[in-house]
């Protein structure tokens, strides 16, 4: 095993595609050849479970218990991908019960993370049963967030942009991790991806106002290449 245990957390406010997000990122680093898993949400199971949401009293043990299979995760693949962390349970009991008594733990285990991504608010919410407070949540789950990462100095990238933008986006951050396995295989991933990004893009008029048109690209080329 490569360096096992390397941790990344997706984090954000509900309905904000960390679940869709964390599947997707496993099935592209498992094609680049490599070992990761997902630990899903354990709010999720148990909220199924019980057929409620949780009370006050039952947080901490909610908390614990995501922690618990994240860290038991660490032993059996080279990286981990974590559909949320405790941090977002000690988000929720600060805003829906005023406990901010999760915050101490959840961040001292935030700290074993190489990454933490954030997923932005640019996606719409969608119901999805016992979970979903509405989406009058979301700005204000997102802010405390940011907040509690920011007060205990927990850096992390934001995660913009729909589908397969979205994934590439989180890909590239990772791609950033210099313990990352295999790392050279998605940096190869990802220059393939740019190269029919460039391939696919429409070919404009010669006065499109467009920065980004080719027209203007492959122009402002022929000067350079005129004098080399």
């Amino acid at each position: 095993m490569v360096e096992a245990g390397l941790r990344v957390a997706l984090l954000g406010a509900e309905s904000t595609g960390k679940t869709a997000l964390s599947l997707a990122l496993h099935q592209a680093l498992n094609d680049c050849g490599i070992d990761c898993t997902v630990v899903p949400e354990y709010l999720r199971e148990w909220c199924d479970r019980e057929a409620r949401t949780p009370r006050p009293e039952e947080q901490t043990a909610i908390a614990r218990e995501q922690a618990r299979r994240i860290v038991e995760a660490t032993r059996h693949a080279a990286l981990v991908l974590a559909d949320t962390t405790p941090m977002m349970t000690a988000v929720y009991s600060d805003l829906l019960f005023q406990d901010t008594r999760l915050y101490a733990d959840a961040a001292r285990h935030q700290q074993g993370y190489a990454l933490t991504l954030l997923t932005g608010l640019d996606l719409p919410w969608v119901a999805d049963g016992l979970q979903r407070d509405g989406p009058q949540v979301r700005e204000p789950v997102d802010a405390r967030l940011r907040l509690a990462l920011g007060q205990h100095g927990l850096p992390y990238q934001v995660v913009y942009g729909t589908g397969e933008r979205r994934l590439q986006n989180a890909l590239l951050a990772l791609s950033r991790l210099p313990r990352l396995p295999r790392r050279e295989r998605l940096l190869d991933r990802l220059a393939s991806l740019r190269n029919e990004q460039v391939l696919n893009r429409p070919w404009r008029c010669e006065n499109c106002s467009d920065g980004s048109c080719e027209h203007k690209l492959f122009s402002s080329l022929l000067p350079r290449a005129s004098q080399n």
